[in-house]
């Protein structure tokens, strides 16, 4: 399903099947168990997004495989694609709680959804003037609330997947938003991802 597809009807399907082809693919170094529980989570994040749709006009469930392929890129255990899969579902949908998200694939999986989630109501950087030393104060206030509030930095892993995809499909959104997203990203998320040595995403 191409970034091109318009926001009408003439928007491309997609399947779960059609979406596990590639994510297989790229798991492929995962045991048969822990792909089986990946395409687990793929199935429940469809469910949980169906109907959903994203500013491109594409399907919104494209945006978490996508996040996922990065994760798989990166060769990380099971429960980061996952989570990856899922890091939308509480926040975004009904359908979905972190409950269910234990009971389904245990609390290791729960804890870096739910740890994603409370990265992501964090406080936003807001560019008022060109005074950058304002802002890297407010920036370095943020990078040491995420690492603080988590001892898991697979949480932080997979907001940078996130961002990473937020980051490659920009262009659908305002260019007012596009700026405060940009600045926020090299403001926080790359030196996290050096932070972390991830230079892939950085």
């Amino acid at each position: 399903c191409s970034s091109s597809s318009t926001s009408s009807s003439e928007s491309c399907e997609v399947s779960p099947e059609i979406l596990w082809k590639d994510l297989e693919r790229a798991i492929s170094y995962l045991v048969v168990r822990e792909q089986e529980l990946v395409r687990k989570a793929l199935n429940l994040a469809f469910a949980a997004h169906d109907g959903q749709r994203r500013r491109s006009g594409e399907a919104f469930i494209i945006h978490p495989v996508a996040v996922a392929q990065i994760l798989a890129e990166l060769e990380l255990d099971w429960e980061s694609i996952a989570a990856g899969l899922l890091h939308d579902t509480v926040e975004d949908t009904n359908v979905v709680s972190f409950e269910t998200i234990e009971k389904e694939f245990g609390a290791t999986v729960r804890q870096i959804v739910e740890g994603e989630t409370k990265v992501s109501k964090l406080g936003k950087l807001h560019l008022k003037d060109t005074n950058h030393s304002i802002q890297d104060v407010k920036a370095d206030d943020l990078r040491q609330m995420f690492l603080a509030m988590t001892e898991e930095v697979r949480v932080i892993i997979v907001k940078l997947a996130d961002r990473l995809h937020n980051m490659r499909t920009l262009s659908h959104m305002p260019p007012h938003k596009q700026s405060s997203i940009a600045m926020e990203t090299l403001q926080i998320f790359v030196p996290l991802a050096k932070l972390l040595g991830i230079y892939q995403i950085k």
